[in-house]
């Protein structure tokens, strides 16, 4: 099946088989490999990705589905020079130890931080519950989405 997908700005337009998952579609047909599959069910949250502005967790969607949709990974929201607000306080909130989960994790808390809610510890805890990391703790991810919180512009929530 033919699809067009706008994937960090830039359209790819591909042939795919009707039961191509949105992560494989992301990591072997485009090449962006920072979105990670970790269990295929749905339970980790690595493969995180954002479909029109909001998390999804890409392992269990197939990209015929996407058609037409924007998304948006890891690569596509900083640089290597200069890191997008979430990605500078992941690293000074040390909030990432092997870096499997982080990707999925800071796409996540994105869209957490764009939602408006409260981001008290317990809010931020239930928003990334969705999100499964084995090395941290969580409580350097919940120091740096609140930092991450208080840098980021209120009016685009980018």
């Amino acid at each position: 099946m033919q699809i067009t997908l706008n994937v960090n700005g830039e359209i790819h337009q591909l042939e795919v088989a009707a039961n191509a998952l949105l992560v494989d579609v992301i990591r072997e047909q485009i090449g962006l490999t920072g979105t990670h599959v970790g269990c295929d069910t749905s339970q980790c949250g690595a493969c995180t990705v954002h479909l029109d502005g909001a998390s999804i967790k890409s392992c269990t969607q197939l990209a015929v589905q996407v058609d037409g949709a924007d998304i948006t990974t890891i690569e596509g929201i900083g640089s290597a020079t200069e890191l997008h607000p979430m990605q500078q306080a992941f690293q000074n909130n040390h909030a990432l130890q092997c870096g499997f989960c982080t990707p999925g994790m800071i796409m996540s808390a994105l869209d957490l931080v764009h939602r408006g809610e409260a981001l008290s510890d317990e809010t931020i805890r239930e928003g990334l519950e969705g999100n499964i990391c084995r090395c941290t703790g969580y409580q350097n991810i919940v120091a740096a989405v609140k930092e991450a919180a208080a840098e980021m512009p209120k009016e685009t929530g980018a």
